[in-house]
């Protein structure tokens, strides 16, 4: 399946007057481009990748290239010019655990051990007791402690409860650099996972110096029975073949796009699958536990990106409808169209398939360095 690529509906209605960041194949190999005015500019000679355009700070698209209107230029995921994953040398990382609900939903994969059957009965018990407390709670803070005393006085605590009350959040890296895949293509889920779900979350560019400096919408692929069973699962869990999606480009910020944008987004997520089933959820930013600016600045804390990175920054949706039998909940099918959207960053389509069947990533460090050097575009 082939998506028809449209900037009104890729990046949203008001796309010419952002100011956009990613990479395009022309048919010689990845190049970083600017958008401006709705016009795409080709910046490989000013900046080999993306990572290095955004570490100099070169964000003036007339020192580029220009090559067409984005709406003109006929992107798909298949043909040339190609549509690639907007970042490349940036490190892959993510909040987990950022909003109450998706606090509880760790907790009740806790308990169940990664059984999607009994996690109807755990989170009754759960909501019964702990209800809405956790999203009264500011994380670090004397209640919070309070809170926690309780629940382990009753048994009830969990890794998961420290990352979303404590003073420290989870940061984890979701992928290998280069490993993303963007708008249109395949994701992937693992062939031995039974109980996995989309997570619809904004993501944030950062530069090496520590400014978030853009946004785009992405899909942090999760696989519940994984991490359910144990937490030291998490990276077979979360990093596999097609697992990490990003939006077509990066908005950056500007007077007309700011992080105050982030705080408020509304993240809609729509699946629909080749069996008729369809779900619809949102998660709204302004009910996370924990600024953006906050999850940069402890993903920087012990720790430098000179390449910079891409920051998750969780979401709040956790599906439960049931797909299949009574009780179980969701899971993805091979098929499944995903999509996911927000005023201001666009909308991500994806089609799920297996981390197998996947497109298999081969464009690693060393290929993508010996491509830019044939191209001459590694001269000082």
């Amino acid at each position: 399946m082939t998506f028809g690529f449209d900037p009104a509906d890729a990046l949203g209605p008001d796309w010419r007057e952002g100011r956009w960041i990613g990479r395009i194949d022309r048919g010689a190999g990845p190049t970083p481009v600017l958008i401006e005015n709705g016009v795409v500019h080709d910046m490989a000679m000013i900046a080999p990748t993306v990572a290095e355009l955004v570490s100099r700070g070169t964000m003036d698209a007339s020192t580029g290239e220009p090559i067409g209107d984005l709406d003109a230029l006929g992107l798909s995921t298949g043909g040339i010019p190609k549509l690639l994953s907007p970042i490349d040398f940036q490190c892959v990382k993510a909040a987990g655990v950022t909003f109450a609900t998706s606090a509880l939903e760790r907790v009740i994969e806790e308990q169940a051990r990664g059984d999607a059957s009994a996690a109807a009965s755990v989170r009754g018990r759960l909501e019964e007791r702990i209800g809405g407390g956790l999203a009264r709670v500011e994380p670090g803070t004397p209640e919070a402690a309070t809170l926690k005393a309780a629940l382990i006085e009753e048994g009830l605590w969990s890794q998961y409860l420290e990352v979303a009350i404590g003073p420290d959040a989870e940061i984890f890296t979701k992928a290998p650099i280069l490993s993303t895949v963007g708008w249109g293509a395949e994701i992937g889920v693992r062939s031995d996972s039974t109980w996995n779900n989309p997570e619809p979350e904004v993501v944030l560019l950062v530069a090496p110096d520590g400014r978030a400096i853009g946004a785009t919408i992405g899909n942090d692929v999760n696989l519940r029975d994984f991490e359910g069973r144990s937490a030291l699962l998490l990276g077979k869990a979360k990093d596999n073949n097609a697992s990490c999606a990003l939006g077509a480009f990066v908005r950056l910020f500007d007077d007309r796009f700011t992080m105050d944008d982030v705080r408020r987004a509304q993240v809609t997520l729509r699946i629909e699958g080749e069996d008729g089933y369809e779900l619809d959820g949102v998660s709204s930013m302004d009910q996370i536990s924990r600024d953006p600016d906050e999850l940069v600045r402890q993903a920087l804390s012990e720790h430098q990106y000179p390449d910079g990175f891409v920051l998750f920054l969780g979401t709040l949706f956790a599906p439960t409808k049931d797909r299949d039998e009574p009780g179980r909940g969701f899971t993805h099918k091979p098929g499944d169209t995903v999509s996911i959207a927000t005023p201001g960053l666009g909308r991500l389509i994806n089609r799920v398939t297996t981390s197998k069947a996947a497109p298999p990533w081969e464009l690693g460090v060393v290929a993508l360095v010996r491509n830019l050097a044939a191209r001459g575009l590694l001269a000082a």
